[in-house]
């Protein structure tokens, strides 16, 4: 997994082959967990993601400056929807990549959450 943090656009680009998007999922709707990046730690590359399960609410993806870490966390219901595009990254056979932003009244993403971009582990955008 890459986690490139990109100050310019003020998002993170998550880049993940499809067992470590799918363990990621899993991860997101347990609400527990730890992925470490294979990214060096130079150009805005973070550690790894971590996911916290709490009372919410909605979810809140934020960076940990100190750990240099993505920290998803939020509640079950808000994380069982993110779980579910991720699972659907995976999926796409044909590429793409997914834009996690909040905007007023997000179904489940919490103010102030970093906005992500999370590539289909098969590829740029899709043919249809």
């Amino acid at each position: 997994m890459r986690l490139i943090s990109d100050p310019r656009y003020g998002e993170v680009d998550l880049s993940a082959s499809a067992e470590e998007l799918t363990w990621l999922a899993r991860a997101v709707a347990q609400g527990e967990g730890l992925l470490r990046s294979t990214s060096s730690s130079d150009g805005g590359a973070l550690a790894g993601v971590e996911v916290e399960g709490t009372p919410g609410p909605g979810v809140l993806i934020r960076r940990d400056a100190e750990r240099q870490i993505l920290v998803i966390s939020g509640d079950a219901a808000g994380r069982a929807v993110l779980a579910a595009n991720l699972r659907e990254m995976t999926e796409a056979e044909d590429g793409g990549h997914l834009h996690i932003d909040h905007f007023p009244g997000h179904d489940y993403l919490a103010e102030g959450s970093l906005p992500l971009v999370v590539n289909s582990p098969h590829g740029g955008m899709p043919t249809r």
